[in-house]
């Protein structure tokens, strides 16, 4: 691997008698042995020599290499010399740089003592010749000049907190503390003075030193400037008191108008003469108004307490909108920053929703708002901000709501009746197909109504009286779903059976097959459409109320017993649109099981009993169809439920059909092909637009149809061999049990004997592997060619012999 080398000398196996044939392949090779031994030897010789150079050269090794190790140490022991030097240098250059540091340390904690010596005897200075100024000024009522110099000398004496232990400095923080308590007794005197508590007239205007005071009350003392705040609005509603007393006849709620316009004359007289005497920041005007609502609240709780039995829904209900007016008026003037924690409590913002009762609600009072059906489709407008002052007079109402309660129980009780009374009177509604179905007009005034009184109670209370007013929608959605909606639902009426071929020939349009009118059929769609758009918006009425309620009490807003209410008479109605259907087409298919099938010579067109159930079919559907264009999905529900009823009903009819020969069995298949093609259109049946059929729906016909024409096409198989018959229906059919087994045998005809022997195999080639079981449902799906059966048969022969 080192010296790579082609001479076969150097190969790992070399082979001495293999390398000497290769030199000598022949006898006649051998002649030139001498020449070949000759250079062997020389080439050995040649190696000799170059072992001998190399080791001959390896002699001096040894000396050179302690030569070179002598050489290293000395380099080492020079480089260590240096080394110690740079590192002697080093300490004595650290040395110095600590000696120079140490002054300059010095000299920076000489300059910021002397700094600190310096400014803090300037601060002395100007706290000593302040505090004497202090005094001097507040003896002579300087106001002006007082409020200015007394922040700075707070702010000067906040320096000094770390050397009180000095008595100097001490003497002089009580000196200030002193002028300030002095400052706080002058000027309560002083507004005392100026607008006493008891005095009879008020002064004329504001005085520059009184205004200069509150400049001064800003810097001292919290409580002083509450202590002002609090005389001064009390005194400024001192008139209002004795004007509105309780016995006073403009106490009343018929006359509360009369409070709110004389606190609104007053705010513009303070505006005119006191608005510039306290500060900005104090918030003066709003001040008065908020303690003039909690003086209104509780003086109008106190009477309402007092005169309870006077108190009738009108003049409530007046009350609170004046109040809630000027509540509203409040806030568009005030930012609500003086409102005391727990006063009034702020609602929250609540996320925005998607339901048609979210509208601008900030000005409605009494008007009645129209929920139109499309409201969920229009953009919703942004949410007013809440209101501050919401609450801060208006919870004085709260108690005396049961009124409010009680009434709005008996005008719904009222308006139900009149629901009831109309319908009698006028009668169902005429449909309206351009709009896809009517909805009864009661329908939107009652939720009208509901959120009218959803807005004014919400307006005057977020809690209790919210579940009330929810307890009470309950109920009338309830009576409005049994009474307006179940109440005028058609009742059913037995249909005439037992019609002749005969008696099929002649049916036509308005025969004597008991069903629903097309008024009925009308009024059906219209009361179920009505229950779809109460079922919408009462879920959208269960999420306002919830916004509307505390959000402890959003728990015990529930209107799922309502909605499932309105459930049922979808499902009532659906119900009975699907029974008349069904129940026209009974007397067809009662036809059908009656006529004699063994006696059919030939295969024709589609029997009547088809062309019956086709007409009663293109004569409901289209009705009902376009009556409920605007509930689609409900539709589509009748149309499944239809199917599920006819399709099961129809098999067993056709169990009835026996016996049946060969070509009336081929007659039977023709019919069910055509009832299936009628099935798969039914959705869109007489209709100008062709939609294509809800998978779900048709997957349902296809199914049901296909196991019908099986059954068919198992009666058109010849019965013997018995074992290949016997398969054939385990194959074609899913369900594999003996009762439908023997209605077949039935339906062929086939004699006891026949049938015995035909059972007691099928029972004993019954048991079939699962995955057998799975496969039949899916060759029940589509009908088998005859190559395919003839196919499928032979198969089975083979697999019988090899089990026999």
């Amino acid at each position: 691997q080192v010296f790579p080398s082609q001479d076969p000398l150097d190969r790992a196996d070399f082979n001495a008698v293999e390398y000497i044939n290769t030199l000598f392949p022949t006898e006649q090779s051998l002649a030139n042995i001498d020449e070949v031994v000759n250079k062997i030897r020389l080439k050995i010789r040649r190696l000799d020599d170059n072992i001998r150079t190399v080791v001959r050269g390896q002699t001096n090794v040894g000396q050179d290499g302690r030569q070179a190790l002598e050489e290293a140490q000395k380099a080492i022991q020079q480089l260590f010399g240096k080394i110690k030097d740079i590192k002697d240098k080093a300490e004595k250059s650290e040395q110095m740089v600590k000696e120079i540091t140490r002054d300059i340390k010095q000299l920076d904690h000489a300059k910021r003592h002397l700094t600190t010596s310096i400014t803090t005897l300037n601060h002395l200075h100007m706290l000593a010749g302040g505090v004497d100024s202090l005094e001097a000024m507040t003896r002579r009522r300087q106001y002006g000049e007082v409020a200015n110099l007394l922040q700075g000398v707070v702010n000067v004496l906040e320096h000094f907190n770390k050397y009180m232990g000095i008595p100097q400095i001490r003497q002089l923080s009580e000196r200030v503390k002193a002028a300030q308590n002095e400052l706080g007794q002058q000027i309560l005197a002083d507004f005392e003075e100026a607008f006493p508590s008891q005095g009879t007239k008020r002064p004329g205007g504001p005085s520059n030193v009184l205004r200069d005071a509150c400049l001064v009350a800003n810097v001292l003392d919290p409580r002083i400037k509450q202590e002002i705040i609090k005389k001064f609005i009390k005194q400024h509603l001192s008139e209002y008191l004795v004007l509105f007393q309780e016995n006073q006849d403009v106490a009343w709620l018929d006359k509360i108008d009369r409070r709110y316009a004389w606190i609104k004359r007053q705010l513009v007289d303070y505006e005119e003469k006191y608005g510039r005497m306290f500060p900005p920041e104090w918030c003066m005007t709003e001040r008065i108004a908020v303690e003039f609502c909690h003086v209104t609240r509780t003086e109008l709780a106190k009477i309402m307490r007092t005169r309870a039995k006077e108190i009738e829904v009108k003049l409530l209900l007046f009350a609170i909108q004046r109040t809630t007016n000027f509540e509203g008026l409040l806030a568009k003037r005030f930012s609500g920053c003086t409102l005391a924690d727990g006063t009034v409590k702020k609602p929250e913002v609540p996320l925005p929703s998607t339901n048609p009762f979210l509208e601008d609600e900030s000005g409605t009072e009494t008007d009645e708002i129209v929920i139109e059906k499309s409201d969920t489709d229009k953009p919703k407008k942004p949410k007013v901000p809440d209101n501050p002052f919401h609450g801060i007079v208006s919870k004085c109402f709260e108690p005396h709501l049961y009124v409010y309660i009680e009434s709005q129980d008996k005008n719904l009780g009222e308006l139900i009746d009149r629901f009831v009374a109309d319908f009698k009177a006028q009668g169902p509604p005429r449909p309206n197909v351009d709009e896809g179905g009517a909805v009864l007009p009661s329908c939107a005034d009652l939720f009208v109504y509901y959120k009218k009184c959803m807005v004014q109670c919400s307006q005057l209370s977020t809690g209790e009286p919210m579940i009330a007013l929810t307890t009470i929608f309950q109920k009338y959605l309830r009576e409005y779903a049994w009474k307006i909606l179940s109440g005028n639902l058609p009742k059913t009426t037995s249909s005439s059976g037992g019609l002749t071929i005969t008696s099929l020939l002649k049916e036509k349009e308005g025969s004597e097959v008991a069903k629903f009118t097309l008024e009925e059929l009308c009024l059906i769609c219209s009361i179920l459409s009505t229950a779809e758009y109460c079922l919408a918006t009462t879920q959208q009425l269960e999420e306002k109320l919830k916004e509307k309620v505390d959000a402890s009490l959003v728990e015990r807003i529930n209107l799922t017993g309502e909605m499932d209410t309105f459930s049922i008479v979808i499902s009532n109605s659906i119900q009975l649109l699907v029974q008349d259907l069904d129940a026209a087409c009974d007397p067809a298919l009662t036809a059908m099981s009656k006529m004699q099938w063994q006696n059919v010579e030939h295969v024709g067109d589609q029997s009547p009993y088809v062309t019956s159930v086709i007409l009663h079919i293109k004569q409901n559907v289209p009705i009902i169809r376009d009556n409920l264009a605007s509930t689609r999905k409900y539709f589509t529900q009748f149309c499944i439920k239809f199917a599920n009823s006819f399709i099961p009903k129809f098999i067993n009819h056709l169990f009835k059909c026996k016996p049946i020969s060969m070509v009336g069995a081929e007659q039977l298949l023709l019919d069910t092909h055509s009832l299936k093609m009628v099935l798969l259109d039914l959705p869109s049946i007489g209709s100008q637009v062709v939609r294509k059929a809800p998978a779900s729906y048709t997957k349902i016909v296809v199914k049901g149809m296909t196991r019908a024409e099986m059954i068919l096409k198992v009666v058109m198989a010849p019965h013997e061999p018995s074992v290949v018959f016997v398969d054939n229906y385990i194959k074609l059919l899913s369900d594999c049990t003996t009762d439908t087994f023997q209605k077949i045998l039935d339906m062929k005809g086939l004699k006891r004997s026949e049938q015995s022997s035909m059972l007691e195999l099928f029972r004993q080639r019954l048991p079939a592997p699962p995955s057998g079981v799975e496969n039949t449902g899916s060759l029940s799906l589509s009908a088998p060619t005859p190559e395919q059966e003839s196919s499928r048969i032979r198969k089975l022969e083979k697999l019988i012999k090899k089990r026999l």
